[in-house]
């Protein structure tokens, strides 16, 4: 089992969310990506321009100027890889405050526990356990710019614990830092035909920061730096029942590895990676070796659809997609969402339609929510 567990945790360290594929563009710190609360789960991983909750920190924070509640509370958990281990997961916990009519501030902590490693040397012998983890600290400062748009500002403490204390371990601890910037847009809701309804949308650029070297010696890597663009509509059937449809596009603000001579490491078609991190943002393009296709290829597609009855009970479902050159990702998602008043239960699972294994395959996600203190009347 240790052996298992140890070759494991050197795939997620190194390697994307999932495997990567022949240009997949892979980061450090990737559990930053992972989608931390069951509705977003459910929808297809879609939530930057869906109604405000407060997991909004993860999708867009600027939605917290347009939450109804004073107060919220989130709790999540997430099995990871549980088919092969059952100590690995994603946890976390955020808080939100929309102290006036226009403004709000939240903040967060979303830790991803590797499990316990059991380490021996060459004979055998135990040499103790290492518990490698990840975490990120978040906090934002949301304002409405107007009756319908706000802007967000993120800032977020980054931290990889991975180092194994062994003498010959050249992995190390890594701190850092990140911004998002984030923007949020909800339309007055107005009558279309015999039914009423709602636009959104929003986008995110989130860990916009500088690149981290995870061993002595080693390469710098980029963090995920990632734009998500989204929006969506409300169909407001009437008082007590609302669908809302939403889709979402996401890019990764890196660069993609180019094409290079097997021998002399030249690059062949593409443009070099090893460049710095702001200059890596802008340059990710434009710099994929098979040109605008590939760049193309290089956004992730979410749709999501959800059902709400008397602001009390949801169904939901989504479907996310990747191209196979960039990781192959692929799957359905439905869930459910029950509200009893202050408190909210939201349930997701995962069906996979790749011939790539998904971390989440065959896992029961949940998140819990409270939400407290006076309401604002958004509409």
């Amino acid at each position: 089992m240790g052996k298992k567990v140890i070759l494991l945790f050197m795939a997620m360290v190194f390697s994307q969310i999932i495997f990567a594929q022949q240009r997949a563009i892979t980061t450090s710190v990737p559990f930053l990506l992972i989608v931390p609360d069951a509705r977003a789960g459910s929808m297809g991983d879609v939530g930057v321009s869906t109604s405000p909750d407060v997991y909004s920190q993860h999708h867009n924070p600027a939605k917290y100027a347009f939450i109804d509640s004073q107060y919220s509370l989130g709790i999540n958990y997430t099995p990871w890889m549980r088919e092969l281990v059952n100590d690995v997961f994603l946890g976390g916990v955020t808080f939100a405050n929309r102290f006036n009519d226009r403004s709000a501030w939240s903040a967060s902590i979303k830790y991803f526990n590797f499990g316990v490693i059991q380490l021996t040397d060459i004979n055998g012998e135990d040499l103790g356990l290492e518990k490698p983890n990840q975490l990120s600290i978040d906090g934002t400062y949301a304002m409405k710019l107007s009756n319908t748009y706000s802007m967000g500002v993120t800032l977020r403490y980054i931290r990889s614990d991975i180092a194994l204390k062994v003498d010959n371990s050249e992995l190390k601890t890594v701190n850092t830092f990140s911004v998002d910037v984030s923007g949020y847009y909800q339309s007055e809701e107005d009558y279309y035909g015999n039914i009423s309804g709602r636009w959104r949308g929003g986008y995110n650029i989130s860990n916009i920061g500088p690149k981290i070297r995870s061993s002595d010696g080693g390469k710098e890597s980029f963090i995920p730096t990632n734009l998500k663009l989204g929006g969506g509509f409300d169909f407001i059937l009437d008082d007590y029942n609302t669908i809302s449809a939403n889709i979402e596009f996401n890019k990764l603000l890196v660069p993609t590895p180019p094409i290079r001579d097997e021998l002399t490491g030249e690059v062949l078609e593409g443009k070099e990676d090893n460049v710095g991190w702001v200059k890596g943002m802008f340059q990710s393009f434009n710099d994929a070796p098979d040109g605008f296709s590939e760049e193309l290829k290089e956004f992730t597609w979410g749709i999501g659809a959800e059902y709400v009855y008397d602001k009390s009970f949801a169904l939901r479902a989504g479907y996310f997609n990747e191209d196979d050159l960039k990781g192959a990702r692929k799957y359905f998602t439905l869930g459910a969402g029950f509200k009893f008043k202050s408190t909210s239960i939201d349930l997701s699972y995962l069906f996979n339609s790749s011939d790539i294994k998904n971390p989440l395959e065959n896992t029961l996600r949940f998140s819990l929510a409270f939400n407290f203190g006076d309401l604002f009347e958004n509409y």
